[in-house]
């Protein structure tokens, strides 16, 4: 099953780029490198990548996110079997 990796996605229900039947499957982000798990939104075409600040949230109990920018790479994980 393929899938195509669109250029802007967020974890966020509340966001226009939220996508729940592509985050079904495991989505590896590598940024400058480095693989990430604490990614909230990314965007390829403009390189940022918004991550989780600590365990800080807003007052509606969103996590408060810094944006990084430089180079980022998106895949779909393969299930492990």
């Amino acid at each position: 099953m393929t899938h195509t990796i669109p250029d802007r996605l967020s974890v966020n229900p509340k966001s226009p780029f939220y996508d729940e039947e592509l985050l079904k499957h495991e989505v590896g982000v590598r940024f400058k490198g480095e693989e990430k798990t604490n990614v909230e939104e990314y965007c390829i075409s403009e390189g940022w990548v918004r991550v989780a600040a600590g365990k800080a949230v807003d007052r509606k109990g969103d996590p408060l996110t810094v944006l990084l920018k430089g180079p980022v790479e998106v895949w779909i994980k393969e299930p492990e079997e």
